[in-house]
C-alpha cells in the first residue's frame, strides 16, 4: 500500500521495540514510531545513490489485553495460544497504532527537518465461542507470529473477531485516513513556511515507509 506516493522503498528501520511497558499505549507506540522514523531518516538523509527521502514515514502497533497488558509479537507457539486465548476470555482489548511521518527543510532552520506524529485507537471483541482447537489451528498457520496481538484481522485471523469499534485499517496496522492527513499536515508545513518541497515543485519524490 503505498497511498498514492510515488518511488516507495520499505526499510527495516531495526530500531529494538524494547521500550518499558510501564509506559502508557499511547506513549509507547508514539515513541516507538517516532524512534523508528528517525533511524530510517538518519540513515538516508546522507545516501548518495538515491538522495535524501522527501518523505519518511514508520508505523507502531500494540494490542492491549483488557488486563492493561501491552502484547507484541508472541515470541513462541506456547506464549501465542496464550495471548489469544487471553484475548477471547478478557472481553474487549484495544488495538494502539502510531504513524511518525519526517520530511526534510530545505531551509537551515534547526533541526532540518519536520516531524508529524498521530495515534489511533481501535476496540476489537474476539469472539467468546472461539474453541481451544480453532485458537491452535490458527497458531500453526503461523500468520499471526509477525503480529501485535498474535492475530492479523485482515487474513485469516478474521475468524476469532467478533465485532470492532473504530478503525479496521488501524488494526491491519496502519490507519490510511490518519496517514493521509499526517502527509497532508508535513507538506502544509513546507508550503506555509516557503521551505517547498525536496525533489522538484512539483511536490512529487521520493517516500520511504519503515516496515512495522
Amino acid at each position: 500500500m503505498t497511498l498514492g506516493l510515488r518511488d516507495v522503498e520499505v526499510i527495516p528501520s531495526n530500531t529494538p521495540e524494547d521500550l518499558p511497558k510501564t509506559l502508557s499505549p499511547f506513549e509507547y507506540v508514539l515513541q516507538t514510531a517516532s524512534q523508528k522514523a528517525m533511524a530510517v531518516y538518519r540513515r538516508e538523509i546522507d545516501n548518495a545513490a538515491r538522495g535524501e527521502p522527501a518523505l519518511v514515514l514508520a508505523a507502531d502497533t500494540v494490542v492491549v489485553a483488557a488486563s492493561g497488558d501491552i502484547l507484541e509479537k508472541p515470541r513462541s507457539e506456547r506464549e501465542h495460544v496464550g495471548m489469544l486465548r487471553a484475548l477471547r476470555d478478557g472481553g474487549v482489548h484495544r488495538v494502539f497504532t502510531a504513524v511518525a511521518g519526517m520530511a526534510p527543510l530545505l531551509s537551515a532552520v534547526a533541526p532540518g527537518y519536520v516531524m508529524k506524529t498521530c495515534v489511533e485507537e481501535t476496540a476489537v471483541t474476539f469472539d467468546p465461542r472461539v474453541t481451544d482447537e480453532l485458537i491452535m489451528a490458527y497458531v500453526r498457520t503461523r500468520e499471526g507470529v509477525d503480529k501485535a496481538g498474535g492475530y492479523g484481522i485482515q487474513g485469516m485471523g478474521a475468524v476469532l473477531v467478533e465485532k470492532i469499534e473504530g478503525s479496521f485499517d488501524n488494526v491491519v496496522g496502519l490507519p490510511l485516513r490518519a496517514t493521509l492527513r499526517l502527509i497532508e499536515e508535513l507538506m502544509a508545513h513546507n508550503e506555509e513556511d516557503g521551505f517547498g518541497v525536496p525533489h522538484g515543485e512539483d511536490g512529487e519524490g521520493e517516500g520511504e515507509e519503515e516496515e512495522e
